[in-house]
């Protein structure tokens, strides 16, 4: 197996070279900034470079490493025996290697997006490398973005072995595309996967509808057929029904209703194999952390700097952490462990991205896999779905490749992605013992990656920022701060050896968790505001066919959209008397709060109207004085109550900050300026 590599300049060789069959064989380098970040210095690492460009691969079919892949045997090799694929990268390193601290950090793109890429100053990744590469195959190249080109599977010997050895069939299988919350009156829509940037679904085998089924339903409602002669595979943006023919886009006649939800099942061709981008990450990180040049001869630039790798990826990308773990790719063809430590942030579930027509942008749809397969780090027994003992750490264990690991999310990961599992099971009735290279921090009352953080106050929180169709205002607790100062606890264990700070998470034992309702929860009745019930995306228990490998969640699915045979338990965090959770690693805000910090929304209309928005938070601000509160029936006690001036707001800030500091789960230099913003605020000030 191969990994192409490096074309441009001339660098000093050193460290030693990987063994023949797992090389780099051509990168090239398109563009190189130095000094990068407008010639800023970065601390003692000094000025950046940032090199950018195309990283070359080659896989073999019949390494077991490989075997896991799905489709990888029906991926077209080259005349020499490889699989074939190409990926952009972006390697941001310090321009005097001899100033990096010895660590090189992989960015895990989202969706192609990198979002921090940036060295630190004065933070945990002072002095790093960073690198990130393309990963996702069925994004289209676009600048800004990192993608990477994978084979399409095919059929070779369709006759038997020898028989018209160069004829080449395609693969077909059924697909699904799905349509919501689309504006009124709209009649044509692209066939897209995923959300965000919403990638390209597969070509259909024939643009007769005949070979097609289309449906659509209302909340709760069950699916109604829509006739053939009453859609076509067709683009009708500027040509009346049928439209221009378009294996892309699906018109619908009589226009599209946001009230329902349209489902396309189809036979599609041509699938990519997707998983190749697992096994292309593993060998562009084990290249740049092991080699010395590739097979045309281009130098590593960080060859022999780097002891320790560490990847950090967040939702999607912590998805992809943990199904590269559970799948084995945490070792390279050369028996070394990739990644010496993980931290996978708020992510629940794996990454549906090793699948037969995958749609792996996707994010804990209803019909969407992703749930299914081995979702705890310690070793469980999946009695409630019949598929036995596992971890995700299994295949790691047996090769001695395992990384440490942080696991850190928050509340929204409850509510709208489905965590519950995670902790306690399919069943629900007992915690999950984590391993010992395993470590838990939970982030109560947040939203998906986080708030905004700051001491704002709003009287009416409708005068706050709302996102999407969500009804509350946006939930403004951060996790940031805790973050960074996880991210250099784990960068201290992995090169160190110091340990980090004990696991701080809800758990049964301790009575934090409990049934998704207001009455379990202890949740206050808060006047104009909604209650949580209804509000927890379901986890469910779903029939993708008899072809799909739920365990790893590989394979071909059979059955679209998928039949759903259950509801499992999902428990979530209990609640204080404001509404706010207590167990895990709180924030200062969430110390020293302004309201109540929810990890569940109300969506407000379309399609989904009235349960929850997707996985984003929500906020519900305390009143300012008592006699507010009484006049409003508000039993929380207003800032006047609680807190009484503003430097007694002022202390209880610092008072928090100081303690989370002490407790490793803030950086001193976070803390002064939280402190500051604090001061700065203009919560009680007369």
């Amino acid at each position: 197996m191969r990994v192409r590599s490096f074309a441009a300049g001339v660098l000093a060789v050193c460290a030693l070279s990987l063994p023949a069959q797992a090389r780099i064989t051509k990168v090239v380098v398109e563009e190189t900034k130095s000094p990068a970040f407008d010639g800023k210095s970065f601390g003692a690492a000094g000025q950046y470079e940032v090199i950018s460009g195309h990283i070359f691969g080659e896989l073999d079919r019949d390494d077991p490493l490989n075997g896991i892949i799905t489709d990888i045997k029906l991926a077209k090799p080259n005349q020499s025996g490889p699989v074939e694929y190409s990926a952009t990268f972006t390697l941001t390193k310090p321009i005097d290697m001899s100033k990096a601290s010895g660590v090189m950090i992989y960015q895990v793109p989202n969706r192609g997006a990198v979002y921090f890429g940036t060295p630190d100053a004065s933070g945990p990744t002072v002095g790093s490398v960073i690198l990130t590469s393309g990963w996702q195959g069925d994004i289209p190249p676009r600048a800004g973005l990192q993608t990477i080109k994978v084979p399409v599977a095919l059929h070779s010997d369709v006759l038997g072995p020898g028989i018209y050895p160069n004829q080449m069939m395609p693969v077909t299988g059924v697909a699904l595309a799905s349509f919501v919350n689309m504006p009124p009156g709209q009649n044509s829509l692209p066939m897209t996967g995923g959300i965000g940037i919403g990638t390209p679904r597969p070509e259909p085998v024939s643009l007769d509808t005949k070979t097609a089924h289309l449906t659509k339903r209302t909340q709760g409602g069950k699916p109604v057929a829509i006739a053939g002669n009453k859609w076509a595979f067709a683009d009708c943006t500027t040509t009346p029904f049928p439209g221009k023919p378009d294996p892309h886009s699906l018109c619908l006649k009589d226009g599209f209703d946001p009230a329902y939800l349209y489902e396309l099942a189809y036979t599609a061709k041509d699938p990519l194999v997707l998983g190749i981008g697992f096994a292309a990450t593993r060998d562009i990180n084990a290249f740049f952390k092991n080699a010395s040049h590739d097979d045309a001869g281009f130098a590593n630039p960080i060859a022999g700097t780097i002891k320790a790798a560490i990847a950090i990826g967040g939702s999607q990308s912590g998805n992809f952490l943990r199904t590269f773990t559970a799948l084995g790719f945490n070792q390279d063809e050369a028996k070394h462990i990739v990644w010496d430590g993980i931290e996978s942030q708020i992510a629940g579930r794996q990454l549906a991205m090793n699948i037969r027509f995958a749609a792996p942008g996707g994010a804990a749809g209803a019909t969407e896999p992703g749930s299914e397969a081995v979702l705890w780090w310690g070793t469980y027994d999946d009695t409630a779905r019949g598929r036995g003992k596992g971890s995700l750490l299994d295949r790691c264990n047996a090769t001695h490749s395992c990384p440490k690991v942080f696991d850190v999310f928050g509340s929204a990961e409850f509510w709208g992605l489905r965590m519950s599992p995670d902790l306690v099971g399919t069943d629900a009735k007992a915690d999950i013992a984590l391993p010992d290279n395993v470590r838990r921090y939970y982030s109560p009352g947040v939203t998906h990656g986080g708030g905004k953080g700051g001491f704002a106050v709003e009287a009416d929180h409708k005068a706050m920022s709302v996102t999407g169709q969500c009804v509350l205002a946006d939930n403004p607790n951060p996790s940031s701060d805790t973050i960074r100062a996880l991210t250099a606890a784990l960068i201290d264990w992995v090169v160190k050896g110091t340990e980090p700070p004990p696991s701080r998470y809800p758990t049964l034992a301790k009575g934090d968790l409990v049934q998704p309702t207001a009455k379990a929860m202890g949740f206050p009745k808060i006047p104009n505001a909604p209650q949580p019930d209804g509000m927890i995306n379901e986890f469910l228990d779903l029939d993708f066919g008899p072809g799909f490998n739920y365990r790893d969640l590989s394979g071909v699915i059979t059955v679209e959209p998928p039949k759903q045979k259950r509801v499992l338990p999902s428990l979530v965090p209990r609640v204080d008397a404001d509404g706010n959770e207590q167990a895990g690693a709180p924030s200062v805000l969430h110390e020293a709060p302004l309201g109540t910090y929810l990890g569940w929304n109300v969506t407000a209309g379309g399609f989904y109207k009235g349960q929850g928005c997707g996985f984003t938070g929500g906020y519900i601000p305390f009143v300012k004085t008592k006699a507010e509160r009484m006049a409003s029936g508000d039993p929380r006690p207003s800032l006047e109550e609680r807190y009484g001036t503003h430097d007694a707001y002022v202390a209880k800030v610092k008072g928090a900050a100081a303690r989370l500091v002490g407790e490793r789960l803030l950086l001193q230099a976070d803390a002064d300026r939280i402190v500051k913003q604090a001061e700065d605020s203009s919560v009680l000030k007369p």
